[in-house]
């Protein structure tokens, strides 16, 4: 808890109005990688309370769309459509895909973790679950060239989804934001460019 109140960027979140330290991360990697540009459709994936979806919005600008999904309730965001559900659960990826109306995405983004149980093998498990799961979706909604920025751990199961970003995207890269703490084992993996031919329209 002291660790939390005398953390740097919490004091800045609560500064500069953000609900989270990790918008810094997202921030961050935006300036770095180029992520979201102005008219932009971005789904924000594991979304409460809400510090990822504040800097998408503000970078998608008046035009652009933000799709924030997350089993917790948050708190509403002006342009922000939000959808409470688990996203392991069929109904809330099917109520996500209504929202869309077969219209693609440009950018995914995943801060999905899993409720830490302690037991490292099983949480390890749950995460990089969730993480397939992202890569699912935004293979599916992303548009040709599209972008998925997913959270992962360190552990099992991280080599073989970096393969799986690897094939379906022209470059992975790997990113740990200043505002990531060190000690966390969570990395960021960033896939740029998707293959794939679009193919959502008419339900393909």
């Amino acid at each position: 808890m002291r660790e939390h109140v005398t953390d740097h960027f919490v004091q800045q979140a609560k500064r500069d109005g953000l609900r989270s330290r990790a918008a810094y991360k997202l921030d961050e990697l935006c300036d770095r990688d180029k992520l979201i540009a102005p008219g932009m459709t971005v789904v924000d994936l594991g979304s409460a309370p809400g510090g990822w979806s504040q800097i998408a919005v503000q970078r998608v600008g008046a035009k652009g769309r933000v799709i924030a999904v997350d089993v917790l309730e948050m708190t509403p965001l002006p342009g922000v459509t939000f959808i409470r559900g688990d996203f392991r659960e069929p109904e809330t990826v099917a109520a996500l895909e209504r929202e869309l109306g077969g219209s693609p995405v440009d950018l995914v983004v995943s801060d999905m973790s899993p409720n830490i149980s302690g037991i490292g093998v099983s949480d390890q498990a749950r995460a990089a679950h969730l993480a397939e799961l992202a890569l699912e979706f935004a293979v599916q909604w992303l548009k040709p060239g599209g972008n998925l920025l997913v959270k992962a751990f360190q552990g099992s199961g991280y080599g073989e989804l970096r393969t799986a970003l690897k094939g379906h995207f022209r470059e992975l890269l790997t990113r740990k934001p200043e505002a990531s703490r060190g000690r966390s084992s969570e990395i960021f993996l960033l896939g740029k460019g998707l293959r794939k031919p679009l193919a959502v329209a008419g339900g393909e």
